[in-house]
């Protein structure tokens, strides 16, 4: 089995795609107005309207309704990260820390309140942790 993307539901698809890009660095495929994909070589990340649930079944998403999930992307240097978002007038959750298990995150939320961790391994440990994870991953 392999895990290929994780989909978004939202009230405001260009909103949170907007986020997503300038987040991340990549431009969205636009399959419908309702409908975006930022794919990326670890997964896809899918943002989808709340008109869409119902092709799922009424009632089974809820747009920004998460409370359990935290988004992660890995990134080369997250202190720059920090400086780059924070010029730009983003407010975080949790300034840079180096966490126990050796990744250096920073917190903040999307436009949904969705919690995103931007990390960088900065230990032996995690550095092995990640590599080991993107060789399973078939990515390295």
């Amino acid at each position: 089995m392999n895990l290929v993307s994780l989909r978004m539901i939202t009230d405001d698809v260009a909103r949170l795609v907007e986020f997503y890009e300038h987040l991340t660095g990549v431009r969205a495929e636009w399959a419908t107005p309702e409908f975006a994909e930022l794919v990326m070589p670890s997964g896809t990340l899918a943002i989808a309207g709340s008109r869409t649930v119902a092709l799922f079944g009424e009632g089974t998403a809820r747009a920004a309704a998460n409370h359990s999930v935290i988004i992660e992307f890995r990134v080369p240097d997250v202190d720059a990260e920090h400086r780059r978002l924070a010029a730009a007038g983003r407010a975080f959750v949790q300034q840079p820390t180096t966490m126990p298990w050796g990744n250096r995150s920073l917190l903040l939320r999307d436009p949904d309140g969705n919690l995103v961790n931007l990390f960088t391994p900065v230990t032996e440990d995690a550095v092995r942790r990640q590599e080991r994870a993107a060789r399973q991953a078939g990515s390295v």
